[in-house]
Parts: structure tokens; C-alpha cells; sequence
């Protein structure tokens, strides 16, 4: 039976189509700018596109992991933001065309590709048969094939659920979803080698690709909250998201930024406790010049703060409270992702460039335009999921919600 819920996001909420349109004008303005860049300093332009490129690719990418954590965990919190899960990982096409100025900018960006520098390294010699420019797009390649075909996959069984109900689907759900959670696992972590760690070819870390998952997971997260809270107050989602909606997504957020401090700190700890030259290089040019300041800012924003705020119930209960944590834990993604690659291209100390504010804002903007594209075109909440009356029954009319439906 139809209910409020079921309806078309777009049509129940008509100003989503004016918000995309702000985040598209956004993204060309920006992009008009970048372009501008490009041109009076290529170098510079690649190098803030990998950290704006980053930080998209980790909203798709989180929202992917977060869809099929709910899948395989249950729970009322995912039954809330699934259908917002969806039209982020839903934007990955869009996101897989922007990794084309990447791989444009190969030979700005990682000194690898220069083959008279590998020559004259023994250690990049070694690594040639891995790093090297045609198998460093295959790599990508698979990459993208696994992350938009389990898209693909999930987003239309979901759409076959919301029109059929058939229950079967969610078991089908569950089991690519197991499945799908290890091949994002190997596949993040690779391409976190390849597109970051890389940067400094003589560096490596086998927890590296966790950390940079993790951030990728707590970066959605808070995209996630700050959406649901725009749609709660707008009817008809008013009805159904309440305070304790906000408490369990705050505190799957509280979750991740512990994870992420979990991964940095092990990372720091056994790579200085170990003193190895060849790994603790990538800690000295961080914090023994003026790069210090933003490892000291990551600490207190992207761990401390965030925490200390999180473990109030009265801060993760009202979404005036959270929203601000969220965009505050955004910002302090854009930093750690900042904080590793741009010391790699600055060794002798801080740096910041306008692109560095420009691009992200550009992509962004674009990135933000085809999620809200995505949002308005299916119904606001999975209706046929199992959980869908356990999530209205914590909403604050619970009541007159379930007997619309």
C-alpha cells in the first residue's frame, strides 16, 4: 500500500531541485576557476585534484561500504538513510569519469612515472613491475568495475524491492553484500597504494589502506547525517525522523572517528617505535618542519574534538548540534587528506595554494548536484525494507505514521 514515504523525493520535496542547481552552479563556477589553474600552473592543479578527488570518491565510496554494513547488520539506522546511501553510490559513473585528469596527470604527480628517475633507483627498479604507467590503469580499471558494479547490483535490487516487495531480494542483498564488503576491503586498500602511498614510492605502510578507508566511512557518515537532517524538516520525512534516529547515526559516526584515530595512532606508533629508515621518512618531513602544525590540528579536530562532542547525548539527540559536528568532521577529512599528499610535493614546509580551496569546492559542487540528482528520483524511504516499522516506531509520531501505512 502507498504511503507518504513512497512517494518520489523530488515531488515530496520540491526545493531539492533548487539545492542541485546551487550545487551545479557551484561546481561550474569552480570548475572555471580550476581550469584557470590548470593553465598557469599544471603541477599544482594536479596536486589539489587528488586531494579533492579523494574526498568525493570517499562519499561514494563510504556510502557504498555503509549500504552493505546495514545489508549484512540490520538495524533502524540504515532503514533511515538507505535510499540516500543509494544516490551516493549512485554518482560513482560521474565519479569515475573525474579520475581521468588523474591519470592525465600521471607524471606530475608520481615521480615513478619518470623513467629516467627509475633508472637511476634501485628501490623503483625493484617496483617497476607494480608501479608502472599501463598496469597502474588496469588497476584503476578493476577498480571501478568492482565499485560501480556492486552499485550497480544493489541499487537495482533495491529499486526491484521498492517496486515488488518481494522479500527475497533482501537475502540477495545480504549475500553480494558479504561478498561485496571484501572486494571493497582489497580494492580501496589497493587503490589507496596506488593513487596515495605511491606519492612516495619508497614509503609503505600495510595499514595505510584501512586508514584511508576509515576516513572514507566517518566522511559519509557525516554527509549522511547532514542530508537526513536538511530532509527532516520537511514534511513528510518530519514525521518520521526523530532524536533517536540522529543518537544511533551519531554514534556509528562516534565509531569511525575512533577507528580513524585507531589506524593513525597504530600506524605512527609502529613505524617510529620501529626507526626504520625507509619508513619513517614519511614522518619526518611532517613533523619536523612547519607541517607539524597540520598533524597537530588533525589530532585536535579530526580526533579530540569530535570525540569529546560525540559522547554527549544531548549534542547527538538535536540536529542543530550534530550538523555542525558533521560539517566540522568534513572540513577535518579534507585536512587529513591535505596532510597526506600535499607534504609529499612541499618537503621543506607548510604550503597551501587557492586550488587547494577551489578544487574541492569544485568538486564538491558537482559531486553534491548529481547526488541530489540521484536523491530526488527514488521514494524517501525503503518502504518494503523488513526494518521499515522499527525505524518509524522511533520517529516522534510513530503512530499516525504507521497508520498512513
Amino acid at each position: 500500500m502507498a504511503t507518504p514515504f513512497s512517494q518520489n523525493a523530488g515531488q515530496a520535496i520540491p526545493e531539492l531541485a533548487q539545492q542541485q542547481r546551487t550545487f551545479l552552479m557551484v561546481g561550474a563556477a569552480g570548475a572555471v576557476l580550476s581550469a584557470i589553474g590548470y593553465f598557469t600552473n599544471s603541477t599544482q592543479f594536479f596536486e589539489s585534484y587528488l586531494m579533492a578527488y579523494f574526498l568525493v570518491l570517499g562519499f561514494s565510496l563510504g556510502s557504498l561500504g555503509l549500504m552493505m554494513i546495514h545489508q549484512l547488520s540490520g538495524g533502524a539506522w540504515g532503514v533511515i538513510i538507505r535510499q540516500q546511501l543509494g544516490a551516493a553510490t549512485r554518482v560513482l559513473p560521474i565519479v569515475t569519469v573525474l579520475f581521468l585528469p588523474i591519470v592525465f596527470g600521471m607524471h606530475n604527480l608520481y615521480e615513478w612515472t619518470h623513467e629516467d628517475i627509475v633508472a637511476a633507483d634501485p628501490i623503483l627498479k625493484a617496483k617497476a613491475v607494480w608501479l608502472n604507467q599501463s598496469f597502474f590503469i588496469v588497476r584503476a580499471v578493476i577498480y571501478f568495475v568492482v565499485w560501480n558494479g556492486l552499485a550497480f547490483i544493489l541499487n537495482k535490487w533495491s529499486l526491484d524491492q521498492e517496486r515488488t516487495g518481494d522479500p527475497a531480494i533482501a537475502v540477495r542483498m545480504q549475500r553480494v553484500s558479504a561478498g561485496g564488503l571484501l572486494l571493497m576491503a582489497g580494492t580501496v586498500t589497493f587503490a589507496a597504494f596506488d593513487w596515495l602511498m605511491s606519492l612516495e614510492p619508497h614509503w609503505f605502510s600495510t595499514i595505510y589502506g584501512m586508514l584511508v578507508g576509515g576516513g572514507m566511512l566517518l566522511g559519509s557518515m557525516a554527509l549522511q547525517i547532514i542530508t537526513l537532517v536538511w530532509l527532516s524538516r520537511r514534511k513528510p520525512l518530519s514525521d518520521a525522523v526523530g532524536s533517536q534516529h540522529f543518537h544511533d547515526l551519531a554514534n556509528l559516526m562516534l565509531a569511525f572517528v575512533v577507528l580513524w584515530a585507531y589506524f593513525s595512532f597504530s600506524q605512527y606508533l609502529l613505524i617510529w617505535s620501529g626507526n626504520l629508515p625507509e619508513e619513517i621518512q614519511w614522518y619526518m618531513h611532517r613533523t619536523f618542519t612547519s607541517w607539524r602544525g597540520i598533524a597537530m590540528a588533525l589530532v585536535l579536530f579530526h580526533f579530540i574534538v569530535p570525540f569529546s562532542l560525540l559522547l554527549s547525548r544531548v549534542i547527538k539527540r538535536e540536529p542543530t548540534s550534530i550538523i555542525k559536528v558533521c560539517v566540522a568532521i568534513i572540513v577535518a577529512r579534507l585536512i587529513d587528506l591535505f596532510w597526506l599528499t600535499a607534504p609529499e610535493f612541499h618537503k621543506d614546509g607548510f604550503s597551501i595554494s587557492w586550488m587547494d580551496i577551489v578544487l574541492p569546492l569544485a568538486l564538491i559542487g558537482i559531486w553534491g548536484g548529481f547526488f541530489l540528482g540521484q536523491l530526488r528520483t527514488r521514494a524517501l524511504l525503503p518502504v518494503h525494507d523488513s526494518q521499515f516499522e522499527e525505524a518509524l516506531a522511533l520517529g516522534p509520531i510513530h503512530g499516525e505514521a504507521k497508520a498512513a501505512h
